[in-house]
């Protein structure tokens, strides 16, 4: 298992390099500066670029699956870290009934923290018909929900999504980026089954690394391990059909998984151009190399055919 100061630095790496992005406008995002730090990095195009693919891709599964069901669903992100999404689907009027946030005490904590500075951000949560629970490192709206839990501990996520007035009955929708594969294989295998269990009707979408076995994967792991960071996961990293194959082993009706280098490929290619004319890149292999080491792999039970297996990122 890595420990747990070592994935939460990968957080905030992450969330840096998303603000970085978004201030040299891969895309939009208002909120992000407000709940995470600007850095001193640099970050390479080809950083922009995957991050730019990767929010995209995500985003389009979210807003489908919002669509599909007319609303009338929930959305539990898990390891949420700095994610905005909550506050862009406010400004969207794409809201679900209930979205919640889950992560470590110690970001979650700090998250409570950034939206009681910013008025903008807990006036979005507040409701005329119901208070806002506030504690140290929780916040309990009426339709957000900011939790801490260690998700590897079952119970613990069982418990902080009771307390957030999770409806079983509803479509449900789950998020993770880069989350599992700090994981235990065979804590992770317990989550995805409990969901499956619990859960009639819900997809997962899962961004990660992909076809980790080559000497390009060799290196990340070295390079995560030098920070602390073990990939207690990688196991299902391995390639597109370990990917499927974690949610098709513990009842999940049906998964789908593409390399980022293929959904580069299947974005809307005029916002693509865009983005590619931001920043000059001296070649494209590093880049291709990059997307071809992370993938979007999402998982569904949809017994009622609402037609959640036939969404796609295209």
């Amino acid at each position: 298992m890595a420990s747990d100061d070592g994935v939460i630095l990968t957080n905030d790496d992450a969330a840096q390099c998303k603000r970085f992005a978004v201030e040299k406008k891969y895309w939009n995002d208002p909120y992000i500066s407000l709940l995470t730090s600007r850095s001193s990095a640099k970050h390479a195009p080809e950083i922009s670029r995957g991050y730019y693919a990767r929010v995209t891709a995500m985003r389009t599964l979210l807003h489908k699956f919002l669509m599909l069901t007319d609303r009338n669903c929930q959305v539990v992100n898990l390891g949420a870290g700095s994610d905005t999404n909550y506050w862009l689907l406010k400004e969207l009027d794409l809201f679900p009934k209930s979205f919640i946030e889950m992560d470590f005490k110690s970001v979650t904590a700090r998250k409570v923290a950034q939206i009681k500075r910013h008025e903008v951000l807990l006036q979005t949560i507040a409701s005329e018909d119901e208070d806002i629970k506030l504690s140290k490192s929780e916040i309990h709206g009426s339709d957000y929900h900011l939790v801490d839990a260690d998700l590897s501990i079952l119970s613990q996520v069982e418990k902080k999504l009771h307390e957030s007035g999770i409806d079983k009955n509803l479509p449900t929708l789950f998020m993770a980026e880069c989350v599992l594969v700090y994981i235990d294989n065979l804590k992770t295998k317990e989550l995805l089954k409990w969901i499956a269990d619990q859960f009639p009707v819900a997809m997962f979408i899962n961004y990660e690394q992909v076809n980790m076995a080559d000497r390009f994967g060799d290196i990340m792991i070295e390079n995560l391990k030098s920070r602390d960071c073990f990939l207690a996961g990688v196991e299902h990293c391995k390639s597109l059909e370990t990917q499927k194959q974690r949610f098709l082993d513990v009842g999940w009706e049906g998964a789908d998984a593409m390399e980022m280098l293929q959904i580069y490929k299947c974005l809307p290619q005029v916002d693509v151009h865009r983005i590619e004319r931001l920043e000059f890149m001296d070649e494209k292999e590093l880049l291709e190399q990059l997307l071809s080491h992370y993938c979007l792999a999402w998982a569904w039970k949809d017994p009622n055919n609402l037609g959640i297996a036939a969404l796609d990122v295209t």
